[in-house]
């Protein structure tokens, strides 16, 4: 994966990005489309892409929790951080209460927002090259179709659409998709039972 040591890679993938770009990536589940947090124009296109509800939200995805913690309110809550220690990195995404940085156009004006850390090493090199080290995503699918389970997929699916997919070098989707629970107060409540077993 020398690609991601490739300084000329790092500026193309992160000017694309910074200028409104999507792009397409494996994961440890299903693979998936991103874009820059901040980028109003970005996540409208993944919304206009994938045909999506405007009414159902992305969620944030980085390599590490701490680059996610700005985007969620940091009071003391013992529950999430259970979660974040047996979990992260893992299937299994989490939605709490958002911080001010999070933008309402990603979360469809809900005062929540999701978030998770994949556990796939091609992936977790994205985040590492790209400027804040977050993205805003979903699965890279068009609504209302399976997810797209490896490369071939998506390209068939999406690949017209998307400004850049990523070769998965190997490291193959599992292809169950994440398991979602909200935190409310010291409560947890399972959306979607996925990968992970609760």
């Amino acid at each position: 994966m020398k690609i991601f040591e490739d300084r000329e890679f790092i500026k193309y993938i992160n000017d694309l990005l910074n200028s409104g770009g999507v792009i397409s990536f494996v994961t440890d589940t299903v693979w998936g489309v991103g874009c820059l947090p901040h980028n109003k124009e970005a996540v409208q296109k993944i919304y206009n892409i994938k045909k999506r509800d405007i009414k159902k939200p992305l969620i944030l995805m980085s390599d590490s929790y701490e680059n996610l913690k700005k985007y969620i309110k940091n009071e003391k809550n013992n529950i999430m951080d259970n979660l974040v220690k047996k979990y992260f990195p893992g299937a299994l995404t989490i939605v709490c209460e958002k911080s001010h940085l999070t933008p309402g156009f990603i979360t469809s004006n809900f005062e929540t927002v999701g978030v998770r850390v994949p556990d796939n090493i091609v992936f977790q090199n994205i985040c590492n090259i790209i400027e804040g080290h977050v993205l805003a995503t979903t699965s890279a699918n068009i609504s209302g179709n399976l997810s797209g389970k490896n490369y071939n997929d998506v390209k068939k699916e999406l690949g017209d659409k998307v400004n850049y997919i990523f070769d998965d070098f190997g490291y193959k989707a599992k292809g169950f998709e994440s398991t979602v629970v909200k935190i409310e107060n010291e409560n947890v409540k399972i959306l979607r039972q996925g990968a992970i077993i609760l």
